[in-house]
């Protein structure tokens, strides 16, 4: 195995030596030639992946790699179409209408996109959801699957933990924070059930009259087809969701220039273009599950918000004097209190520096997501992402059940009236639930406290939109929660008026926190590669989704995140 493992370092090595031998030069770009670029798999919001990476793992690239190879063609007028060949993705909606934004960009820059749609299965929403943005859809003879309609599938595992004999103290701020009923719950409360169907409802809109407008169709068009789906291409051809069936070999050779690789495209020099920066921005990462200290990842690969992490790349644009905006890019379902109210004090303090500091969220920016964008000079999300959450919840195991299930018998020695909150063996005392009760109530309102102060609104106005409740973009739009709807495009849009710059002057991105040492990468790389050996289950994706729940909300302090399941496709 070890000599194994040097194989592939070697191997990388040389091909980094290739790499730089043959980067200076680029490649060539004919006039009228036909750029290739895969839309597919999951696009990190986070720094690109390492080479090591990409070469051991499936590491995507970062989605503001994709975006700026989309920016890059924009601009390049030896570019005559680019054909985006969208497979199978791993994105939310947020993501998902950033990328539409920049296929219309395409098309209004005539760069005419084409999109070919290659995916099989009994839903496509998304696919076909990015694909229809292009001024035209192809799809491969044998797709299938088309547009469904919009489901959201929520699991409650109370009935599960009482077989076992687990209970929980439970408290919680906010009539909405609904998280501790998909651990605790059996079925849906109101509230919950208020809350799921509003979401739904929202991006089932933002998808329909997206596509209508689109495809030339009215939205009740589109209803009617999703009604009779799935069905098979000659259907989708018939209903006006696509233009053309054909093998992509056969696409390709429809047009007369010449085909450019998006591997190959990758390596033509922006300066080659007219890309003169008259600015830098940070592009600070607040991504994954907010965690106190340090830390890029995840046992598992995933990215964290570490607090220690994402302050000291705060800190450091802040105090960089190249830099002059700081755009904090979020995609985060929230965590520890404490590392947001850390990560919130490093926002107040980068803005000392008056440089704009503007928050992009991404697909998910709710409860402590939302908790350290509160300060950030304007917030800026996509119509579909999922916001607010702005509540707390504590949540306690007790074992006792369990314990006598298993015959184990458990003595306890306490100091103090209320030291039993740390132990699982029994439940809370009625007076020190009343005193966990308070504490929640009290983080509560310090989290409105500071959206209030952020947001300039009064604690009645922010307590009225809050109570835990979670929002699309578009809803949190309409109650102030955010500045403006938008993406990253728009995010770096807002810093160049702040600082007095042409919308069309061109920026730089500098991503924060700056990329490990290449051991970092390594042994991330490599864990990475062993994480990845664990066979896939029927109930993967529910374990999955278990686990980094449970990774956002520690049962030792109260949390901030929103309900785990809120997963529309």
């Amino acid at each position: 195995m070890r000599k194994f493992r040097m194989l592939i370092i070697v191997a990388a090595v040389g091909l980094v030596v290739a790499w730089l031998l043959m980067g200076g030069r680029g490649p060539s770009i004919e006039d009228g030639s036909i750029l290739v670029l895969p839309i597919e798999g999951r696009y990190v919001e986070s720094q690109d992946p390492s080479l090591l990476a990409r070469l051991l793992t499936d590491a995507g690239m970062s989605f503001a790699a994709l975006l700026s190879e989309m920016k890059k063609a924009e601009r390049d007028d030896r570019i005559s179409t680019v054909v985006l060949r969208v497979r199978n993705l791993d994105i939310g909606w947020g993501q998902a209408q950033e990328l539409r934004g920049a296929i219309r960009r395409l098309e209004e820059a005539g760069r005419h996109p084409v999109a070919y749609l290659e995916v099989a299965g009994f839903g496509a929403n998304l696919e076909y959801y990015v694909a229809s943005a292009a001024g035209k859809v192809e799809i491969a003879p044998a797709g299938f699957g088309g547009i469904v309609g919009l489901a959201g599938e929520y699991f409650f595992l109370g009935q599960m933990w009482k077989k076992f004999g687990i209970e929980f103290d439970v408290a919680r701020a906010g009539r909405y924070k609904s998280a501790v009923e998909t651990l605790t719950g059996d079925e849906m409360s109101d509230a919950y059930r208020e809350v799921a169907n509003s979401l739904l409802d929202s991006i089932n809109h933002q998808f329909i009259s997206g596509i209508a407008e689109s495809r030339g169709l009215t939205p009740s068009t589109v209803r009617a087809v999703i009604d009779i789906a799935p069905m098979t291409p000659r259907d989708m051809l018939k209903h006006g969701l696509v233009d053309q069936i054909a093998f992509f070999d056969d696409l390709l050779e429809s047009f007369d220039g010449p085909v450019v690789e998006a591997i190959d495209y990758a390596q033509v020099d922006p300066a080659s273009l007219g890309f003169e920066p008259v600015a830098q921005f940070a592009l600070v990462y607040g991504s994954g599950n907010v965690v106190v200290g340090d830390g890029r990842s995840t046992s598992r690969g995933n990215p964290v918000m570490a607090s220690d992490s994402v302050a000291d790349a705060l800190e450091a644009a802040a105090d960089d004097p190249a830099i002059d905006a700081i755009i904090f890019r979020i995609d985060s379902p929230g965590g520890s209190v404490l590392a947001a109210d850390i990560i919130w004090r490093a926002v107040e303090v980068a803005k000392q520096s008056k440089k704009p500091l503007i928050a992009s969220f991404s697909n998910v920016a709710a409860s402590g997501g939302y908790y350290v964008a509160a300060g950030a000079d304007a917030i800026l999300a996509p119509p579909a992402s999922v916001t607010g959450s702005i509540g707390v919840f504590a949540l306690r195991p007790v074992l006792k059940g369990l314990l006598d299930k298993l015959d184990i018998n458990v003595e306890t020695m306490t100091r103090g009236a209320h030291a039993g909150i740390q132990i699982s063996s029994e439940p809370l005392s009625p007076e020190t639930a009343a005193i966990l009760d308070r504490e929640v109530e009290a983080i509560y309102r310090l989290f409105i406290e500071r959206v209030a102060a952020g947001r300039k609104l009064d604690l009645q106005q922010v307590d009225g939109v809050a109570q835990g409740r979670v929002w699309t973009g578009e809803q949190a739009f309409e109650r102030g929660l955010i500045d403006e709807l938008g993406g990253l495009s728009q995010a770096v849009a807002r810093a160049k008026r702040a600082l007095g710059l042409d919308v069309d002057a061109d920026v730089a991105l500098v991503p924060y926190p700056e990329a490990g040492s290449l051991a970092d990468q390594l042994t991330d790389t490599l864990r990475r590669v062993s994480l990845e050996a664990i066979p896939a289950s029927s109930l993967k994706g529910l374990a999955e989704r278990m686990q980094t729940w449970f990774e956002a909300a520690p049962v030792e302090a109260p949390a901030l995140v929103p309900p785990f399941a809120f997963d529309i496709r």
